[in-house]
């Protein structure tokens, strides 16, 4: 019995991991509804294109996802992107013009300002948006360590 219980927890801890994957929205108006069908109510509405939402559920082509504030919802896969995005978890930090502190900083960012990562390494993501571009430190951006976003 412990044997089958352990083997059981094992399987529900990979496909927990499976289903752990960032995604952007693919439009500027996303309706999040309360279950997997549209004969579920809206429960609200996300109004900024790439946004980013981890993935904690599926069913057939209805993602449940869970955004930087833990607001989660129902999502049809037709309005999810699969561009790798991100948002900006801390006030005033620094876009520097390359990934080091002792670059040229460039601009500072606004708390949960969407970003779209070109590329990242050990410590840094290469960012841009419509106002900069640049890098950033990880640690200041959200979904990126705990979901192990790597870009090359």
């Amino acid at each position: 019995m412990g044997r089958f219980l352990f083997i059981c927890s094992i399987f529900i801890l990979i496909s927990n991991i499976a289903f752990s994957e960032v995604r952007s929205l693919k439009n500027t108006k996303v309706n999040v509804r309360l279950g997997p069908s549209k004969n579920y109510p809206v429960k609200f509405v996300y109004e900024k294109k790439y946004l980013p939402v981890v993935i904690i559920d599926e069913h057939y082509n209805w993602r449940k996802v869970k955004d930087y504030d833990n607001d989660t919802g129902w999502v049809h896969i037709s309005q999810l992107s699969k561009i790798k995005t991100t948002v900006t978890t801390k006030d005033n930090k620094v876009v520097y013009s390359s990934p080091s502190i002792y670059s040229k900083p460039k601009v500072k960012l606004e708390i949960y300002q969407v970003l779209i990562i070109k590329k990242c390494n050990q410590g840094w993501c290469e960012i841009r948006n419509s106002k900069t571009n640049g890098w950033v430190r990880k640690e200041h951006l959200w979904a990126i360590n705990e979901h192990k976003i790597n870009i090359k």
